[in-house]
C-alpha cells in the first residue's frame, strides 16, 4: 500500500514551498508518486493499493489507477497510526502480511520492498529506517489497537518510538537498510543527484 495525499498546491511538501513554491512543490510530490508506484509495481511482491488522502477523488489518482493498474482507496479519518492501522486491519482480511510505503521516499529500491516482503514472513514486523528519525515503510502481519500508540508523528522520534511499541508487545521485528526520503530544502540535492529526471523549479 502506497500512502499519498493528492498533489494540491500548498497541501503537500509544505516544508518545501520556501524553497520551491507551492505549484512547483506540488508538481514534485505528483512525480515522487509515479516513482514509487514505478518501485513496488516492478517489485511484484502482491497487488499494489494507492491509499489516498483526503479521497480518490483527484484526477490523479485515477490517472495513476489507469497507468499503473493499481487499486484507489481513501485513507481513513484520524492521524497517520489511526490511518495505517485501519489501513492494515483492512488488508489483513484478506492477505497474510501487508506493506505500507510512504510516497516521498525516492531512494527505497525495488530489492528494499522485495525483502521487506520476504522477512514479513518470518517476523511480526519489517521497518526501513529513515536517516531522519522516522521510517520510510512498514510491514506487518498481525496487528495490535496500540501498535502505534504515543508516536510523535513528523518528528526525529518517530523510529525511536514505533522500536519501543514493538518491544512493550512483544513483537519480534526486522529492520532494512536505512534510506532517506524528500522533506527538507537539504533533501533536494540527494534527490537531483539521485533522479535528475525528477526535476524541480526553485523560485
Amino acid at each position: 500500500m502506497l500512502f499519498a495525499k493528492a498533489p494540491v498546491a500548498g497541501a503537500v511538501k509544505t516544508r518545501l514551498i520556501p524553497v520551491l513554491g507551492a505549484e512547483s512543490a506540488a508538481r514534485l510530490h505528483q512525480r515522487m508518486v509515479v516513482r514509487a508506484l514505478q518501485t513496488l509495481t516492478a517489485a511484484a511482491v502482491g497487488p499494489v493499493e494507492l491509499c489516498c488522502a483526503p479521497d480518490t477523488a483527484h484526477a490523479f489518482f485515477a490517472e495513476c489507477q489507469q497507468r499503473f493498474g493499481v487499486a484507489l482507496t481513501p485513507q481513513s479519518d484520524g492521524d497517520l497510526g489511526k490511518r495505517m492501522l485501519h489501513a492494515f486491519d483492512t488488508a489483513l482480511l484478506t492477505v497474510p502480511s501487508a506493506l505500507i510505503v510512504g510516497a516521498d521516499c525516492p531512494s527505497i529500491t525495488v530489492d528494499d520492498v522485495r525483502d521487506a516482503a520476504t522477512q514479513v514472513a518470518n517476523f511480526d514486523a519489517t521497518l526501513v529506517p529513515a536517516d531522519d528519525g522516522g521510517y520510510v515503510l512498514i510491514g506487518v502481519r498481525r496487528t495490535h489497537q496500540n501498535m502505534f500508540e504515543a508516536i510523535d508523528w513528523g518528528t526525529a522520534t518517530v523510529l525511536a518510538a514505533q522500536r519501543q511499541r514493538f518491544r512493550a508487545l512483544g513483537w519480534r521485528w526486522h529492520e532494512g537498510a536505512t534510506r532517506w526520503d524528500v522533506d527538507r530544502p537539504e533533501d533536494l540535492a540527494r534527490l537531483a543527484e539521485l533522479d535528475p529526471t525528477v526535476g524541480f523549479e526553485s523560485t
